[in-house]
């Protein structure tokens, strides 16, 4: 730790400097340049919207191949300049040497120049996918960290064999990580090309995998428990100001005020030094074990011609994104006048709790006895799933096989409701629950309209259906059941055969994946969408669109307290007591809550 501190020190400077204006660059014109050439991808190819049902088309298209790996070109190499150039100023600051923050950064376009070759197209996967996949804190800040949809992980834990096996490419994309991981110092420093830099890597790392994990994993956790503490001394400095000033008083709106400056700081350069913190540990094990080695270590070769030559050139560079930001910032500023962008902020809205497929944690999932159990927990809604069988009868299940939940392998549709309604749909969840049946969607609408329940009905058509649509609106008028449910699918061909029969019923969107402009799809009132597609924009996009946004299968307390803040509508869960816990907490005061609001809105 001594020695990778001092080499965050020698050139403490250059990295705030460097990671200030790198971070200033990406948030106000890079990462949305990458957003605006996607969507210019999508707009050549036809696409205003992307979702489950079309993403493949659009992925497949000639057209889109080709952007998107001009796309994945422009990003490799933007977010290698932000590793190129740390690993620089690091390996300066290794030789005790000084540099300036315009040094390493047109270093490093000289040294980038190489990436474009075809022998180093790998490096892509490295800086794109690997090492982000594995969240060790050491990828560009360019690149959020990838994240595997909620309902996949849950699909995953919830089957044995696929947890093994998620457990194992883990550990092999680990293996991968660790083996290849001072290739880019061979890259960069050596100019190796990358096949040449991770042969170096892996004959660096050799026998040295688990030691250099820990390393790197010790380095952050110290780091994080630093700006912990910092975070919390400011804290209890608020705590005991407010309780000695109050806020009444000049001199307590003062002291608070300089407490959260503090924390403020305290974040924004904990910020700015973490993936050089994260660096500094990589390349200190590079240069260890390369005097374990007795390989030369030597400093970075600078031609003060060829620099002098890019000083002009960055100049240039500096007009250019002048040009840019000021082109940009017109170009929103005149849509918004046109009213292409609706700037109105929305009004805070009650988040609600479906219970899915009832309370599917505690009870077998889409039966009487889950739908009871969700009500006595005391759910908003209750989300269901129908199909119809052989003789047009329409029943609760979710898969369109009954073999998973009732032991018997055969399809909804060569099956008679007879013979469902004979199953046993409990004893896979738990004996307790023997002879659980699969109620009817007749059964539980009747259950609902006694009981003022309000019910999110899913069809799962599987294409061998008569008159399915029509069937399920005239069961729920039939009841009078229409200004208590919503009828959704993950098929928009059913929601349109919807409106065009009853349009008076409110119909919901399922999706996966949702981008783009999601709200011209007219035949959806509402849209419910897997958490890991829901972003600020989104929410605020849908509202002011007036329509409102349901959010699955969202089972973790990060994740609601993630869509509650985002001020998403309805939250789908099979946890109904912690969904409930956590909104009431949300509505109480909490000074560390606060905190991380005051955080998130400003940086």
């Amino acid at each position: 730790m001594k020695k990778i501190i001092e080499m965050l020190m020698i050139n403490r400077k250059a990295f705030v400097q460097f990671e200030f204006i790198y971070k200033v660059l990406s948030s106000i014109i890079f990462i949305p340049l990458f957003i605006g050439m996607f969507h210019v991808i999508m707009r050549i190819t036809g696409y205003s919207y992307l979702t489950f049902e079309n993403i493949f088309s659009f992925l497949f298209n000639p057209i889109t191949l080709f952007m998107i790996l001009l796309l994945i070109i422009c990003m490799t190499f933007y977010s290698l300049i932000d590793i190129s150039s740390i690993i620089i100023i690091l390996d300066s600051s290794y030789h005790k040497e000084k540099i300036t923050a315009k040094e390493a950064f047109l270093i490093s376009i000289q040294k980038l120049k190489k990436v474009f070759h075809l022998k180093n197209i790998l490096i892509a996967f490295l800086v794109l996918f690997l090492i982000p996949f594995l969240n060790l804190g050491v990828s560009s800040s360019l690149i959020s960290t990838i994240k595997v949809p909620e309902f996949i992980m849950d699909f995953i834990t919830n089957n044995q064999a696929l947890s093994i096996l998620y457990i194992i490419i883990v550990i092999l994309l680990c293996l991968l990580l660790f083996r290849w991981i001072y290739s880019l110092h061979y890259f960069i420093l050596e100019n190796n090309d990358f096949k040449e830099a991770k042969k170096k890597s892996i004959n660096l790392s050799k026998n040295n995998k688990i030691k250099d994990f820990f390393v790197i994993l010790l380095t952050q956790a110290v780091t994080s428990l630093f700006y912990l503490i910092f975070v919390f001394i400011g804290i209890f400095f608020i705590i005991i100001l407010y309780k000695i000033f109050g806020l009444n008083n000049l001199l307590g709106n003062v002291s608070v005020t300089i407490t959260w400056i503090f924390i403020a700081l305290s974040f924004l350069v904990f910020t700015l030094l973490a993936t050089p913190i994260s660096y500094a540990s990589v390349s200190f094990l590079y240069y260890w074990h390369k005097k374990q080695k007795m390989e030369k270590i030597e400093p970075v070769k600078i031609d003060h011609k060829e620099v002098k030559k890019q000083n002009r050139k960055f100049f240039q560079f500096k007009i250019a994104i002048g040009i840019i930001t000021v082109f940009c910032g017109t170009l929103l500023t005149y849509s918004i006048y046109k009213g292409k962008y609706n700037l109105n902020i929305e009004y805070l809205r009650q988040v609600e709790i479906t219970a899915h497929r009832g309370a599917s944690a505690f009870y077998p999932e889409n039966t009487m006895a889950a739908f009871k159990g969700a009500q006595e927990l005391g759910t908003d809604w209750i989300e269901l799933d129908v199909q119809q069988t052989k003789d047009e009868k329409l029943i609760i299940l979710h898969d369109t096989n009954l073999k998973r939940t009732t032991g018997v392998d055969k399809n909804t549709w060569e099956a008679t409701y007879e013979e469902i309604e004979k199953l046993d749909a409990g004893s896979f969840f738990n004996k307790d629950f023997k002879d659980e049946k699969i109620p009817s969607l007749e059964e539980v609408v009747k259950y609902a309209k006694e009981n003022n329940l309000k019910l999110n009905i899913e069809l799962k058509p599987t294409g061998h259906e008569k008159n399915f649509e029509k069937d399920v609106v005239d069961m729920i008028r039939k009841y009078d059941f229409v200004d208590q449910c919503v009828i959704t699918s993950q098929v928009y061909e059913v929601l349109e055969n919807i409106k065009k029969y009853d349009s008076t019923v409110k119909t919901v969107y399922v999706m996966s994946l949702a981008y783009g402009d999601i709200t011209k799809l007219s035949s959806a009132d509402h849209f419910s969408i897997e958490a890991s597609s829901v972003n600020k924009s989104l929410v605020k996009k849908i509202h002011n669109a007036g329509k409102e946004l349901y959010v699955w299968t969202v089972n973790t307390k990060e994740n609601m307290e993630k869509m509650i803040n985002l001020n998403v509508d309805n939250i789908i869960t099979d946890d109904i007591t912690l969904a409930k816990e956590t909104i009431i907490k949300s509505k109480t005061s909490n000074i560390i809550k606060e905190y991380m609001n005051f955080i998130e809105n400003r940086f």
